[in-house]
């Protein structure tokens, strides 16, 4: 993501990242966004070259700093990794680039799931839990940190609080004066990003 060194060789990183000169290896929300992007073409075997060719021309394309995250990709993805697909001939863009059935795979509905965008088409704020709005990611608020969507309190609090509660979820829900569910949603989002 960030680039590496190999063989007294320099890769550039796939993006520039968020908070890059900010703080050292440090993830901004875009970045997790492209992340999971990035991990759902690794796993469906296509190659870093081939991802960094598209995300370059997705960059181009789109003219946006994230341009896995930016809502066109959705359907003008498709034909991005067809170009990649001439240039490299990586055969495991071919069912990408050839059949849609294929492409929306990996471009799943749950990938973009829970991701609002702005009207520029740019994620604005994610909302991680399968079925609930509970627990939100969003620039805007908490400086993007994991926070209960109608009060704002950090899921870490919740979670800390839980913990000296003795995993007592009414006890926490009753001093924070939030509901049961929103305490249970911040326990799950912590225990699914803790694996």
């Amino acid at each position: 993501m960030f680039g590496y060194e190999s063989g007294g060789k320099h890769y550039s990183g796939l993006w520039h990242p968020q908070l890059e000169g900010k703080a050292d290896q440090a993830l901004g929300f875009h970045d997790l966004l492209e992340i999971r992007f990035v991990h759902a073409f690794r796993h469906h075997g296509v190659s870093l070259q081939a991802i960094r060719l598209a995300s370059m021309h997705a960059r181009e394309m789109f003219n946006q700093a994230y341009p896995f995250t930016c809502k066109r990709f959705q359907t003008d993805g498709k034909a991005i990794f067809a170009i990649v697909l001439e240039e490299t001939g990586d055969e495991s863009l071919l069912d990408l680039a050839k059949k849609q059935y294929a492409f929306k795979q990996v471009i799943s509905s749950s990938l973009y799931r829970g991701i609002e965008y702005a009207t520029n088409n740019e994620a604005q704020r994610w909302f991680p839990l399968n079925r609930s709005r509970r627990v939100v990611l969003d620039p805007a608020r908490n400086f993007g940190k994991p926070v209960l969507t109608k009060t704002g309190m950090t899921v870490e609090a919740i979670v800390s609080a839980w913990h000296a509660e003795e995993k007592n979820t009414k006890r926490v829900a009753s001093l924070y004066e939030v509901s049961v569910a929103d305490v249970e949603a911040a326990i799950q989002f912590e225990q699914r990003t803790a694996v």
